[in-house]
């Protein structure tokens, strides 16, 4: 996000949620990673906020999609190895059946779902340009487990060693912004249009501006309160604890707060209830009866 809007390219968050929204792109993605058709994308959505629970992690998938047949696909950029994508998907693929199966329904109704990640990196290290997983029986190593469930992690950086020429020039336009394909040479014009939108451009400065500033407030309000806590502990137990409790409890304070301010400054310049809820990560009904 501190990244000027000019400079931004498909790599970046912003820019490839709003290229994926196109239906098209997002299916001919979708088709040349999983090497086979999928049907008509009915449902295909950036920035969704999954809220499990009032004490449980929230996450914010970069694109959800749905197809005609019930298959449920999350894509996610990756710019930047974090060294946690196995234990992420496990977490996004639990959101999501959560988000899906409402109370009462029968476990058979979970539909099939694919979670990919686009990576810069090869967080797998074994130099190979997609990696999918499923689930199945150490015991034969044959008997897939069948739970509807596959995880994709795509490394750009080997792009030479895609054998589907579209994947090849597409991952060689994530990782280096060259043009080989008509494919990524529809995906420029397209990343060229946004940033010539002012509406695209005040989108992206009210984001970053609003995840700078509440990261910058929570961080402060949680050290102070923590440092207050662990002092009336009186124990140096006390301060480590008081200052991470603090910390978590301040940060969420101050991005709700943020996201309030961001909000009301979203409706003064008369953006839509939707986007403005996908930016802050509030309600649609927070954010009318502002």
């Amino acid at each position: 996000m501190h990244k000027s809007f000019d400079d931004l390219t498909i790599a970046d968050d912003f820019m490839f949620c709003k290229v994926m929204q196109d239906e098209e792109v997002c299916k001919t993605f979708l088709e040349m990673t999983l090497t086979g058709q999928i049907g008509k994308i009915i449902y295909l959505s950036s920035q969704n906020a999954i809220i499990t629970g009032s004490e449980a992690k929230g996450i914010r998938l970069d694109i959800l999609a749905k197809d005609e047949n019930g298959k449920t696909y999350d894509i996610e950029m990756q710019a930047v190895n974090e060294h946690n994508l196995p234990k992420r998907m496990r977490y996004y693929q639990a959101a999501i059946d959560i988000l899906f199966l409402d109370k009462g329904e029968h476990y058979s109704s979970l539909n099939d779902t694919y979670i990919i990640f686009l990576c810069l990196f090869d967080s797998v290290g074994k130099d190979k340009p997609v990696y999918t997983f499923e689930n199945v029986c150490l015991e034969d190593r044959q008997t897939l487990l069948q739970d509807g469930t596959k995880k994709i992690i795509i490394n750009a950086s080997a792009f030479k060693k895609a054998e589907d020429k579209n994947l090849s020039g597409f991952l060689e336009y994530v990782k280096t912004g060259t043009v080989t394909t008509e494919f990524t040479g529809r995906i420029e014009k397209m990343i060229e249009k946004v940033k010539s939108t002012e509406q695209a451009r005040n989108e992206y400065r009210f984001i970053s501006g609003f995840e700078m500033d509440a990261r910058y407030y929570g961080r402060q309000e949680g050290i102070k309160e923590g440092r207050e806590e662990g002092i009336r502990e009186g124990r140096k137990e006390g301060i480590k604890a008081g200052i991470a409790q603090g910390r978590s409890e301040g940060f969420a304070d101050g991005l709700y707060q943020k996201a309030l301010e961001t909000a009301k400054l979203m409706r003064f310049e008369n953006l839509g209830s939707d986007l403005i809820s996908k930016v802050t990560g509030l309600s649609i009904e927070e954010v009318e009866n502002l």
